[in-house]
């Protein structure tokens, strides 16, 4: 496959108003956008969409970015590695994902410098073609009180330290784009406000923050919700819990696991009436369980995780219990629109023009000149929507 830019020419159906377009792009960057009066002949009849920008991904097919080798002692261990990473990237590619944050969950300090390491020689990697904008760094300053930390090691958890995520920051290059964290933890409005004077996005999240907590969190610059809706216990004040202000708060975005596992059909339903298509991403907070064949796996605990036939991950015996999720992004949103109805033209906004817009990530997100040549072909049969073809600076880089 070259990794070179390239230049070329694609038609298909515009996915925010059902009209035939083409597109033109040169040195990888789309230079002009056309109405047609119909599809050429040869052209197969599929829609056209910015791709997908994922930001949350912990890992996939046995690879986690948060670890040292594969979670699982029933699977030869896979360490991360460039090769690796490499290997993620053109796995989601072939998901439409075209742009995606490895996601490092709360870990030893040694740990996430040597992760970084390599994650920034992926970064820089010109065979995942800048797939790779920037790092979602998920804890280590999150609650440690059972339930709302999650999977989350509570021998990792720590209170905000400046100096110490300085560390982190200057050996990823300035690549933390997000941080999750907990607002009620010590010193976090202080660490928030520092967050958003460099630029990085602040997101609540594993967190049993008071409404007071929450409210001063995005007066201080908080822009986000981690995962809304999970990452909390399942035993809370009816009234008084961390969902209702994060909800009703408008300066807080709020992204969501829309896989039929995490949220039931009607929370799913009421997320996405209060906060819209305007304040909700969509994530696929895959886990390195994503991609590999339904069973059980005995993971370095000695716990087993069982991964149903549907994609359903949780730990053995536990009916309603989750581990991470490992549905692709295609199969989520197409269970958003099932459940809440919104268009497609509401879908590439919450999966690539919000994480966009919010990131700043102003070369993608859209189809417009100037933009990336970063886009997705897909065919939508009885709602589901299938990858046909993927962009990437122009280049092909999967068609099924």
């Amino acid at each position: 496959m070259s990794v070179d830019f390239s230049s070329g020419r694609v038609e298909g159906i515009n996915y925010l108003d059902n009209q035939p377009v083409a597109v033109w792009f040169d040195g990888g960057i789309i230079t002009k956008i056309e109405r047609i009066e119909k599809l050429n002949k040869s052209s197969e009849i599929l829609y056209l969409a910015p791709g997908f920008i994922d930001i949350q991904v912990n890992g996939y097919d046995g690879v986690s970015f948060s670890l040292e080798g594969a979670d699982d002692s029933s699977l030869e261990a896979k360490h991360l590695s460039v090769e690796e990473i490499r290997k993620i990237t053109k796995e989601l590619w072939a998901q439409g994902v075209t742009s995606y944050f490895p996601t490092l969950t709360t870990n030893s300090q040694e740990l996430f410098l040597r992760n970084i390491s390599i994650l920034k020689e992926a970064m820089n990697d010109p065979e995942n073609m800048g797939s790779i904008p920037g790092l979602h760094f998920e804890g280590p300053y999150i609650s440690a009180v059972d339930g709302y930390r999650g999977a989350h090691p509570k021998e990792h958890v720590r209170i905000p330290d400046w100096n110490e995520f300085m560390q982190l920051y200057d050996s990823a290059d300035g690549k933390i784009l997000i941080v999750t964290m907990a607002p009620e933890t010590e010193g976090a409005t202080d660490f928030i406000r520092k967050c958003r004077e460099k630029g990085i996005v602040v997101s609540l999240g594993h967190h049993n923050g008071s409404a007071d907590q929450i409210h001063e969190a995005a007066e201080a610059g908080a822009q986000l919700s981690t995962h809304l809706g999970n990452g909390c216990a399942t035993t809370i004040n009816r009234h008084r819990n961390p969902l209702w202000p994060q909800l009703t708060d408008d300066r807080l975005m709020a992204s969501i696991i829309s896989d039929s596992f995490h949220l039931p059909p009607d929370v799913l339903k009421a997320f996405y009436k209060i906060k819209g298509a305007e304040k909700t991403i969509i994530i696929s907070d895959m886990v390195s369980y994503a991609g590999l064949p339904a069973g059980l796996y005995k993971i370095k605990t000695g716990e087993t995780i069982e991964k149903a036939p549907n994609g359903h991950l949780r730990f053995s015996g536990q009916e309603a219990g989750l581990y991470g999720s490992a549905t692709p992004l295609p199969e989520a949103v197409s269970h958003m629109m099932h459940v809440t109805g919104c268009s497609l033209g509401d879908i590439f906004k919450m999966t690539a023009a919000n994480p966009a817009k919010l990131h700043n990530l102003n070369d993608r997100g859209a189809i417009e000149p100037g933009k990336r040549a970063d886009f997705i072909m897909f065919s939508m049969n009885d709602s589901k929507l299938q990858i046909e073809r993927t962009f990437v600076c122009g280049n092909e880089v999967y068609t099924r």
